[in-house]
């Protein structure tokens, strides 16, 4: 069996990258080691910044589709509503910031959304198949697969988690601290009792307590239960324990609970990949970078690699573009996810509320490589940064971005001759660009930026095109 691209792992990176990579014609195939896709909640909460991904990549209307907004937090203490507890300030939409505020959609309902767009872009997911371990050499890896056979790719991309098997077989460390010692359980249940139009938190009753959070799952019958153990506890996954606790620390009876749909728990821990790559093996998501689940930044930073390596991988594989790209991955991604570990670590511990930052939006990359600002007097938008979406020309901006191509804007100046590839949009002066040139990545950031076209093509030569 062979493929130019493997990726280890079918959650949203893996899901994600396969679909970037599906679009660009690349030949590609996602190995996964259990049976199914992932049946939990986990990873409900998708910023706005990754909402803008899932634009580009077709699945943006099946995820509003499958979730809703956050509901407002709800105080409980002895059977009694005492007071509302609100995640995050609310944010108006803009014109370029389209998307305001995080949007819940249960992980197990975007990882079927995910999986239907691979399908439809006759992507392929291969279940059942674990991968054990692999050699490389200098045309390609060899992975071996716990069933005694193997696949030949040129690239392989470790999508398989916080348990890596592909990071532990090229020995690469993980960098990191225990957030919070104590065990959570997650749980996702059928509840009575309970309203779903709000998020209902129930503080520790006494010293040794933990808190208990139930959460309705927008676009399900389900709740998300939460609940904090002492350190050193053992955590009853079964019915009756998510019966038991839910009852000790709520005014819920244990027959509220009618059923446990899924149940997990976890220690929140933060920790980094030493590096992200490995000859011709890439690290991204949980396998590169392990998050606390406050503030909502695991699934979306494991999504936004899968969004910026994709991008790389079919420059190279599609369009002969110089390896030397693919370093950038690593250049780019690392510090941004060691920035929204610290940021995780920080919600986690009540350092920071929720807000612009977790939104992701003001994520980018000006110290890049690949970036070149060459304007004598940039406002406040730069190369490197994420590039807003409006309207230029008549056209939205966002519709012109979507899909795997470059894309110039020639803001109140002269655009100059341009490959076909590259998609030219004309306009005035407009208030989020200013005046300039701005070439846009595949992936919706700001490459380069010129008051004139000086230096564009020897940007546009690196860059393959």
């Amino acid at each position: 069996m062979s493929t130019d691209v493997l990726i280890v792992g079918a959650g949203p990176t893996g899901l994600a990258l396969g679909i970037d990579l599906a679009r660009r014609g690349v030949d590609a195939l996602v190995v996964e080691r259990a049976g199914e896709l992932f049946p939990g909640s986990r990873g409900k909460g998708i910023q706005p910044r990754t909402m803008e991904v899932f634009d580009d990549l077709g699945v943006l209307d099946a995820i509003h589709a499958a979730g809703g907004g956050y509901p407002v937090g709800m105080i409980w203490q002895d059977g009694q509503r005492v007071g509302e507890h609100r995640m995050f300030d609310p944010v108006e939409p803009t014109e370029d910031s389209p998307y305001d505020a995080p949007w819940m959609v249960p992980q197990w309902r975007t990882q079927r959304i995910l999986f239907d767009r691979l399908e439809e872009l006759d992507g392929k997911v291969a279940f059942g198949l674990e991968a054990v371990g692999l050699e490389q050499d200098e045309d390609g890896v060899t992975v071996r697969l716990a069933t005694g056979g193997s696949v030949r790719a040129r690239y392989v991309v470790a999508a398989d988690g916080g348990r890596s098997a592909v990071r532990r077989s090229l020995g690469i460390g993980m960098t990191g601290e225990t957030v919070d010692p104590n065990p959570t359980l997650v749980a996702d249940a059928r509840i009575t009792g309970l309203d779903r139009d709000n998020w209902h938190i129930f503080p520790p009753r006494g010293e040794g307590d933990g808190f208990l959070a139930v959460c309705p799952l927008a676009g399900t019958e389900d709740f998300q239960v939460t609940a904090q153990f002492p350190e050193g506890s053992s955590v009853d996954l079964s019915l009756e324990g998510v019966r038991k606790v839910v009852a000790a620390r709520s005014h819920l009876a244990p027959e509220d609970v009618t059923e446990v749909r899924w149940a997990s728990d976890f220690r929140p821990r933060a920790a980094l990949a030493d590096r992200f790559r490995d000859g011709r093996v890439f690290l991204a998501g949980d396998a590169a970078h392990i998050h606390s689940p406050a503030g909502g930044q695991g699934l979306n930073t494991s999504v936004q690699d899968a969004y910026n390596l994709g991008w790389k991988l079919g420059a190279v594989l599609r369009d002969g573009v110089d390896e030397a790209l693919l370093e950038t991955y690593e250049e780019e991604r690392r510090p941004i996810a060691a920035d929204m570990l610290g940021l995780s670590t920080s919600v986690h511990r009540g350092e920071v509320r929720r807000g612009e930052a977790t939104r992701q939006l003001g994520l980018g990359y000006r110290e890049s490589s690949l970036t070149a600002e060459t304007r004598q007097a940039p406002a406040t938008l730069r190369a490197g940064d994420r590039a807003p979406d409006g309207t230029l020309g008549g056209v939205r901006l966002f519709d012109a971005f979507r899909g795997p191509h470059w894309t110039l804007l020639a803001v109140g100046a002269e655009a100059p001759e341009l490959p076909g590839s590259v998609r030219v949009i004309r306009g005035p002066a407009q208030e989020s660009y200013g005046k300039g040139l701005f070439l846009v990545r595949p992936d919706g950031y700001v490459g380069w930026a010129g008051d004139t076209a000086d230096g564009l093509p020897r940007y546009l030569a690196r860059a393959g095109l």
